[in-house]
């Protein structure tokens, strides 16, 4: 099991881009892509508060519990 960030999916479901979420939430652009990306190595609680916040969105939406064999199986 392994948590893996969706806030590329999110961004596009909801058409946003990566610069209008660092300009809206005061986050550096490489920690957005960082977690765009998916490359997150430790979450940041002030981060995550201030993506939930102004994509209005649990946690637990971003950040999901993924089985690793699902990912092979796709």
């Amino acid at each position: 099991m392994m948590i893996t960030c969706r806030l590329s999916t999110i961004l596009g479901a909801k058409r946003l881009k990566v610069s209008e979420v660092c300009h809206a939430t005061g986050i550096a652009r490489a920690t957005v892509d960082r977690y765009y990306y998916d490359q997150v190595k430790s979450f940041d609680r002030d981060v995550l508060s201030k993506l939930c916040r102004f994509l209005q969105v649990k946690p637990g939406d971003l950040l999901v519990l993924v089985d690793q064999q699902d990912l092979f199986d796709q």
